[in-house]
């Protein structure tokens, strides 16, 4: 006779046993599809997502979402294949306690194509990280649309590109390229905040190199094509470039520290060592004078920033300016600073560009601008003019104007003609211009001046050289001396280099409640 405790006791044992093939379940899951296939991954120089996202996360604080979603295609090969997570594992974790939202690849499932159910995964993921208000990083090893699935894996790619827009602005978004990613999957990529790529092992590109081959005649390989060297120096589309996925997680989890979580919300403060008002007395001995020497305007922002740590971004690719974050009092800032080491610190095309998304990108989370100068101008020349280095330039010019965040300029050396002004000078909006005593802030150097105005003098003198030195003085003398631009009201104040640590923290304290009311209108239209 069946009692009431025997059919407890009944219901027990069988939860226990479904819960023991539920743990079974998942490991044989997170194992992969076959010990081989992983091998072969390996193989190819590349972890798992398992190892992974072990590197990412804080341990153990990876939870997982739709384990077990399966594709629900017929034919073509696939009925007899319905591996659990349809090649992406999604969910949440923590870096250094704060919450990201995670989607990654798994190339051991179906080359880690984007099927209809692969798809449907991430677009809840990218919601729930929209409206959770946390950062989204996706690690990207697929070999894009399922092509077994036709047309649903197309339209599985447009429903991300749209979240990816509809995010941006709103939440971090960063790009982890660990494999292949090509077609119109690298789209999305390109309209995250940060990309990064590990050398050998990743490439994006729109065509393969056969197509190429087939349409161009030209014969290229996949890295020469897309590899991670390619975009890190030449296209600008990888924004962080590594050898190892050891060392690119590690950059990832430290970006992810200087960012807000989204829009809404400041980046985090991290406690410093470094005073703020410590003296930058090295300052004076990194900075020659002579305004045609050069120098590393790296060195000069190490000396200045919190423990001397600036996470550059675009580092190899227009490397005459300088951009990247660091803190200042323990507060994240934006640094854009002119590199008179590269092209002597002029602003070209790629500059411009490179530029501009990053004063972009720091206006959208809320991360304060300090914009180091020490500009010749823009670079001259057909190619320049041809490529269309007006409308490049207005791009830069435009994020300047349109970011309401705290903006702070500080001049070096020289600031010459329409390149000062995009430089975030007063007349755009800067809220408070410093510079240095050497500075020389004018239309054009003093000798190109002269030669302009007083050509004709010169060229009529007995002795034009000594004429020419003598207009050549008289115009620094008078237009271009360290305290012309603040008799102007166009510089606020004139400040020993040792004090430029100092100046700029008490200068971004005052500016921290800034607060800009913007018109009112749908939005604005940039130059593309």
């Amino acid at each position: 006779m069946t009692t009431i405790e025997n059919v407890g006791d009944t219901r027990t044992a069988d939860l226990r046993s479904r819960v023991s093939e539920l743990h079974d379940l998942r490991a044989r899951t997170a194992e992969g599809p076959s010990p081989h296939a992983t091998e072969r991954q390996h193989a190819k120089g590349k972890l798992t997502v398992t190892e992974r996202l072990d590197l990412l996360l804080d341990e153990g604080s990876f939870r997982e979402i739709e384990q077990f979603r399966r594709h629900r295609s017929h034919g073509f090969g696939l009925e007899d294949q319905r591996p659990h997570t349809d090649g992406v594992v999604t969910g949440w974790g923590r870096i250094d306690g704060r919450t990201v939202f995670v989607y990654a690849h798994d190339f051991r499932i179906f080359g880690g194509s984007l099927g209809e159910a692969h798809a449907a995964k991430i677009h809840k993921l990218m919601d729930l990280a929209e409206s959770s208000g946390a950062p989204l990083i996706s690690l990207s090893d697929g070999a894009g649309a399922r092509i077994q699935e036709g047309v649903t894996a197309l339209a599985g790619y447009g429903g991300i590109f749209r979240r990816n827009v509809r995010a941006s602005g709103v939440v971090p978004q960063i790009s982890v390229m660990l494999g292949p990613c090509a077609g119109g999957a690298a789209y999305s990529p390109a309209l995250t905040d940060y990309v990064f790529m590990v050398r050998d092992i990743a490439q994006m590109y729109i065509t393969g190199p056969d197509v190429v081959a087939a349409v161009t005649g030209e014969t290229i390989d996949h890295e020469g094509l897309g590899g991670a060297e390619v975009h890190g120096t030449r296209s600008g589309s990888g924004g962080f470039v590594y050898d190892d996925e050891e060392s690119c997680f590690a950059d990832v989890r430290h970006l992810v520290s200087l960012l807000p979580a989204n829009n809404r919300e400041a980046p985090p403060v991290v406690p410093t060592g470094d005073p703020a008002d410590r003296r930058t007395e090295a300052l004076l001995d990194l900075v020659p004078a002579d305004a045609s020497r050069v120098y590393d305007m790296r060195d000069v922002v190490a000396e200045i920033v919190d423990d001397g740590d600036l996470f550059e971004v675009h580092a190899s690719w227009a490397t005459n300016i300088v951009c990247g974050l660091a803190r200042l009092d323990g507060h994240t800032v934006g640094i854009v600073a002119n590199q008179p080491s590269s092209l002597a610190g002029v602003l070209d095309i790629s500059a411009s560009e490179k530029a501009a998304r990053f004063v972009s990108t720091c206006d959208a989370f809320s991360i304060p601008l300090v914009t180091l100068v020490d500009v010749p101008g823009f670079l001259p020349g057909g190619d320049q003019e041809h490529g269309g280095i007006i409308r490049h330039g207005a791009k830069l010019l435009y994020a300047y104007c349109a970011a309401t965040v705290p903006r702070v300029q500080l001049i070096l050396r020289k600031a010459y003609g329409g390149a000062y002004i995009v430089m975030d000078s007063r007349s755009i909006g800067a809220d408070i211009s410093l510079a240095w005593p050497t500075n020389e802030i004018a239309v054009m150097g003093a000798e190109a001046a002269a030669n302009v105005i007083f050509r004709r003098e010169i060229a009529a003198s007995p002795d034009p050289e000594a004429t020419r030195a003598q207009r050549i003085k008289q115009y620094r003398q008078e237009l271009m001396h360290p305290y012309y631009a603040a008799e102007a009201g166009l510089v606020d104040d004139v400040i020993d280099p040792a004090d430029t640590r100092a100046a700029l923290v008490d200068a971004l304290a005052v500016l921290r409640a800034k607060r800009a009311d913007l018109p009112s209108r749908k939005h604005g239209n940039p130059p593309t």
